[in-house]
């Protein structure tokens, strides 16, 4: 059985958009997350709204995505992975809404660095390379 850490992010991806296939045919905006580490996605969802309240009551949309609208958002969001460079932890948001029967995807690409690891990989020397002034 394969690892999820054997998988392509592109594959990870495609995976992602499979599980959320049932909920994404009911909403027809949102924001669709993953979180990645290690190049690995970990958690990942959807942010949304989907009652609408008027009068005191909600009522929920009558329709989503259709299958070919999911179709083209998944491919917009592979097509997004081309501009990934050299970072491996991070999120990727995808806001998504439907306008005039087409979907319209917007993509968020967010790397995160920890100082940890920089301290582990890059020692202070003895040299004074690098100042201790304050930026005050």
């Amino acid at each position: 059985m394969l690892r999820t850490e054997q998988l392509s992010l592109a594959r990870q991806i495609d995976l992602v958009f499979k599980e959320l296939q049932e909920e994404l045919s009911g909403l027809t905006s949102g924001i669709v997350f993953v979180q990645i580490r290690n190049n690995v996605i970990g958690k990942f969802g959807i942010r949304h709204n989907p009652l609408a309240g008027r009068s005191g009551s909600y009522a929920a949309e009558p329709e989503g995505l259709t299958a070919g609208q999911q179709s083209s958002f998944r491919v917009m969001a592979l097509e997004s992975l081309k501009y990934k460079k050299r970072w491996t932890h991070g999120e990727i948001s995808y806001e998504f809404a439907v306008r005039q029967g087409m979907v319209v995807v917007d993509a968020t690409l967010e790397s995160n660095y920890n100082m940890a690891n920089l301290m582990i990989r890059y020692p202070r020397s003895n040299h004074g390379d690098v100042s201790d002034q304050s930026f005050g």
